[in-house]
């Protein structure tokens, strides 16, 4: 028998909903209109793909970074007959984050502009499905400690992590070693240089840095991948979802992408989870969770798959995995300041004005440059953030 949470519609916000993350939730949140209905949907400036969501969901509320842009969709809405109430800036990205009306939140925004508004929403006591990994990056401790505070449910959404969820006890937090757990088995596809040598990956154009083998995300993310950082990121990630030690966290290169992450038990048992590369699979086991709904995902077919290799992360020509774990053994503010520079370095290869090889070395010198504060406060997170940005656009200046 149903539930009685399955008995009723609940309301979702998808933060970023027209990335690759906030595209596919709307697609299962389609699938099953008797469980779920959607409140409002955010996007940066992407104002022609938010219209298509809209004329086609019909949120109660849209949000656009600028006023331009949120008065464009205003009047294409009022043409196509829809009420949607459209609202712009990052005033209006919080409203909609914390309002009554929404149960669920998914937090898709790519970068540390996503930190406020989950935020908000961890602090309005919502289910918040986080796929913005730098919120907890730059404020972990802050952000772990209001998820209980305010009887909020976090969610991971992240393939990996969300593998490492299933794999570990409902309760796993007070440190692995409390359930038994001695390891935590990041898995990583590798990107699309797996095996190339520091000096050829001194040519990677971003066209190649953007084409992940196994895959369909945004740009950012997929240079992130190709480097490593992102394996880096969700390292720290880690830690903070499920009170690990950086060194209970090993990066496991999987090419197949099909094994999503494990966890290694003190009496030998290795718990793995398995399944296509989709990503609606944990946007699903999110959204109903404790339950299981229809994803639309196929199922996996091990005689297709044939075999799954591993091989250890080559840290040697892709040094972002060590400055991610380096930032999260260090604590206070040094993951900030990890993830601001690494965002300038990403926008100026993607620009043209840095190679690829450059971002791990700006990122460095970035992290050189800035001493490490507590992090216990959002302002000095979000100072720690700024003074990260301004030391990385001066040393891209001198280049």
């Amino acid at each position: 028998m149903a539930s009685d949470t399955a008995l009723r519609r609940q309301g979702v916000t998808v933060l970023g909903a027209t990335g690759s993350i906030g595209t596919s939730t709307l697609d299962v949140v389609a699938r099953h209109p008797e469980r779920y209905r959607v409140h409002a949907l955010t996007a940066h400036r992407s104002r022609e793909p938010l219209l298509a969501l809209c004329r086609r969901h019909r949120p109660a509320v849209a949000v656009l970074e600028r006023e331009a842009d949120a008065s464009w969709l205003r009047e294409r809405l009022a043409e196509a007959g829809v009420a949607t109430e459209v609202r712009s800036g990052a005033e209006a990205l919080v409203e909609v984050a914390e309002a009554p009306e929404a149960e669920v939140v998914m937090s898709a925004i790519v970068g540390a502009a996503g930190l406020l508004p989950t935020l908000a929403a961890v602090r309005a006591g919502k289910r918040v499905l986080l796929a913005n990994k730098e919120a907890l990056v730059m404020s972990g401790a802050l952000f772990m400690e209001a998820v209980p505070r305010h009887g909020a449910t976090l969610l991971p959404i992240d393939s990996e992590h969300n593998a490492i969820y299933q794999c570990l006890p409902v309760e796993h937090r007070g440190g692995l070693a409390r359930h038994g757990v001695t390891q935590l088995l990041l898995t990583a596809s590798g990107g699309p240089f797996r095996g190339w040598s520091a000096e050829a990956l001194a040519g990677v154009t971003p066209a190649q840095a953007c084409a992940h083998p196994n895959w369909s995300m945004g740009q950012k993310i997929s240079v992130d991948s190709a480097t490593l950082m992102n394996k880096g990121l969700e390292l720290i990630e880690a830690c903070w979802l499920f009170d690990a030690r950086p060194d209970q966290v090993q990066v496991v290169v999987h090419p197949q992408s099909v094994i999503h992450s494990m966890a290694a038990y003190s009496d030998g048992s290795v718990i793995a989870q398995l399944g296509n590369p989709d990503m609606r699979t944990p946007i699903a086991y999110g959204l109903a969770w404790p339950e299981r709904i229809d994803a639309g995902v196929q199922s996996l077919d091990l005689f297709q798959i044939a075999r799954l290799d591993f091989e250890p992360p080559d840290e040697a020509a892709f040094p972002c995995l060590g400055l991610a774990r380096d930032a999260m053994a260090a604590g206070g503010t040094a993951p900030a300041v990890l993830n601001a520079a690494n965002e300038v370095a990403v926008a100026a290869f993607l620009a043209g004005r840095l190679p690829f090889t450059g971002i791990a070395e700006l990122v460095a010198r970035v992290r050189d440059a800035e001493p490490v504060q507590p992090a216990d406060e959002l302002e000095a997170i979000l100072d720690a953030d700024t003074r990260a940005r301004r030391a990385a656009e001066c040393h891209l200046a001198r280049r």
